[in-house]
């Protein structure tokens, strides 16, 4: 007899030792016979302990199936907190500012701008330009005296920046998806 190969060994004992397929049971579960979907007196009758599965079959009334929960959740195992809980927090009510907060802002507030340095500030842009205006002046008066009209208004309409050099949104290139 020839010397047998390792895999041919391996498969032919691999065969032998091969279970038998699993033979069928003498006795197979026979789906129930076709009972009446469950109703809203039987879902009130159940209790904690009740078998809730035919309640929430498909042919089932959804009013059955909503009293059949109600009753389940009306144990007051289900009625425990759990500690994530910080979801019922009402956030539109913003909390109070304690004095003590309030009082370190206002300091903060008067280091970063001083008193006199913002009503400067504003006076400042209250305040039109002596020069600017008499520039202005000289300009309109020796525009008018040679007949011209002024065209200082339409002027200062029409000075909206050229912004055709500035590129497209469209036209950027594609970060995700390069050219």
């Amino acid at each position: 007899m020839e010397a047998e190969s390792f895999f041919s060994r391996w498969s032919r004992r691999k065969a032998e030792a091969k279970p038998e397929p699993a033979k069928p049971e003498a006795e197979v579960l026979a789906p129930a016979p076709d009972a009446p979907p469950p109703t809203v007196e039987d879902a009130e009758k159940l209790t904690k302990d009740s078998d809730f599965t035919p309640f929430m079959a498909r042919n089932v009334d959804e009013s059955v199936k909503r009293t059949a929960l109600k009753k389940l959740f009306s144990d007051p195992h289900f009625n425990v907190m759990d500690g994530l809980d910080i979801y019922i927090d009402d956030y539109t009510k913003p909390d109070p500012i304690p004095p003590e907060m309030l009082a370190a802002l206002v300091h903060a507030k008067d280091i970063l701008n001083p008193p006199g340095q913002a009503e400067k500030r504003v006076m400042e842009l209250l305040e039109p330009e002596p020069k600017a205006e008499a520039d202005a002046a000289s300009d309109t008066s020796a525009d008018l005296r040679a007949g011209e009209t002024p065209a200082n208004d339409v002027a200062d309409a029409n000075d909206i920046p050229d912004t055709s050099h500035v590129n497209d949104v469209n036209d950027t290139p594609d970060h995700d998806h390069p050219v």
